[in-house]
């Protein structure tokens, strides 16, 4: 059908051309899209994989192990992302295309929220989603979108940062063996880039949500360890003991038979001698934390979060707090586009080997919540969209609900709560009522089963 824009030859990979469009399209673009840093590490990764992004990727994994702050902020981020879950956006109301997006939803696991939230939670501390998509043995429909590895996941591409080949795009490399496992065409892998240097170069990978405090989150770290040896050192009480005149052998038994009795609750010390028990208290200016309170503020600066959110609201005012988790939604709707685009090209490619053109309809996939209006927010705008007289699928949307979902939800109950149920027969039976024409004015009802 769509022979004259993707031809119909086979690749050695069992797929026709249509998903790999080989047709080279002229154009007045010049130059190289990358700058010389980026150029020169592309010339790298044509042997090695990307070292600087797989010891990003290691830091952060380590802060999210040991670290309960980095963890509640992945895991509050992630789940606060996925929240509603997906949905496809079909004014046209097209039922091919919905049910098209039932089976690739149901056969990928996008109906389950904990695969979401894995996928999210790779964004953002792997700053790439790598996902491939894998097909059934006929090659006609998308069975999983699998999740890779950032790490180990390269773009094979050349100086100026495009493609060289698009039958051989991506290739996995082995840390344990040295070599590539696997090459990958562009059809069969996407990545989801957070915040690259360069958008329009496909060798510029992306960068983890927390990659800018890992120096921080070290000088934190180290601060409350000094902290804690500090408290432990110097905070406890200790006592002196002064015995005027005694050579070393007896100061030696005498410590030696204070400091085993030291255990027991109750100490009584017996001198026969000139001297005395003084107590030292500990330190006094173990509560001047200054350096902790700022080590805390510029690391949750650099997070998506506000650190009220976390617990840590001394002295933050209720209308800063509200002012910060506004930002921290829109950071939010940012990653909610960005997972969802992943997810929209495998429905994309989904289509293309069902054979139908993606493009001939107007759709698109998003998260059903948005972060950055409340319930009732949503509520309030789709009850004003409804009075004046917006379509119930722009009602619907705006309130978060899949309008497709909603519109057979609403058809199932007019059925059961008709009066007259359509019922199969071989002849349609015929229903008359006329007003006032019964017994203490009632309507009469006249039944005719068509014989």
């Amino acid at each position: 059908m769509f022979g004259f824009l993707f031809p119909r030859k086979k690749t050695t990979d069992g797929l026709s051309e249509r998903l790999e469009p080989t047709i080279s399209i002229p154009s007045t673009e010049r130059g190289t899209r990358s700058t010389d840093e980026a150029r020169l590490r592309a010339l790298y990764q044509q042997q090695q994989p990307n070292f600087d992004l797989a010891a990003k990727i290691s830091d952060i994994r380590r802060m999210d192990q040991v670290d309960g702050h980095v963890k509640r902020i992945h895991h509050r981020t992630t789940h606060a992302l996925t929240k509603g879950g997906l949905m496809l956006v079909n004014p046209a109301k097209n039922t091919r295309l919905a049910a098209q997006w039932r089976s690739y939803k149901q056969s990928v696991g996008l109906d389950n929220r904990s695969k979401l939230s894995s996928d999210a939670r790779g964004l953002m501390m792997e700053g790439n989603l790598v996902v491939q998509f894998v097909l059934d043995k006929s090659q006609s429909r998308v069975l999983g979108a699998v999740r890779m590895p950032a790490e180990t996941i390269r773009a094979i591409t050349d100086e100026s940062g495009q493609f060289a080949d698009v039958g051989a795009a991506f290739a996995q490399y082995d840390w344990l063996t040295g070599r590539d496992l696997a090459t990958f065409p562009r059809w069969q892998m996407d990545v989801a880039r957070l915040d690259p240097l360069n958008f329009d170069d496909y060798g510029e990978p992306g960068r983890p949500f927390l990659d800018a405090s890992r120096k921080i989150w070290l000088q934190m770290q180290m601060t409350f360890e000094d902290l804690v040896i500090r408290r432990r050192e110097r905070a406890p009480m200790r006592t002196a003991h002064v015995l005027e005149g005694a050579d070393e052998a007896t100061l030696t038994k005498y410590k030696a038979q204070v400091e085993n009795e030291q255990q027991v609750i109750t100490t009584n010390y017996y001198l026969n001698r000139k001297g005395g028990v003084q107590a030292v208290q500990g330190d006094a200016n173990l509560d001047q934390i200054a350096d902790i309170s700022l080590l805390l503020d510029a690391f949750f600066s650099g997070t998506p979060a506000p650190k009220g959110l976390f617990g840590y609201a001394d002295g933050l005012s209720r209308d800063i707090l509200q002012d910060m988790k506004e930002e921290f939604y829109d950071e939010l709707d940012i990653l909610q586009d960005l997972q969802a685009w992943v997810y929209q090209r495998g429905f994309r490619l989904h289509l293309l080997l069902q054979g139908l053109n993606s493009d001939a309809w107007d759709w698109n996939v998003k998260f059903a919540e948005r972060m950055t209006e409340t319930l009732n927010q949503r509520t309030d705008r789709s009850l004003k969209q409804a009075s004046i007289g917006a379509s119930r699928h722009t009602v619907f949307t705006t309130a978060g609900l899949d309008p497709h979902a909603e519109e057979q939800l609403l058809a199932q109950e007019r059925d059961a709560d008709d009066p007259y149920p359509l019922v199969q027969a071989v002849s349609k039976p015929t229903v008359k009522v006329t007003p006032n024409n019964a017994p203490k004015g009632e309507s009469a009802t006249s039944i005719g089963n068509g014989a």
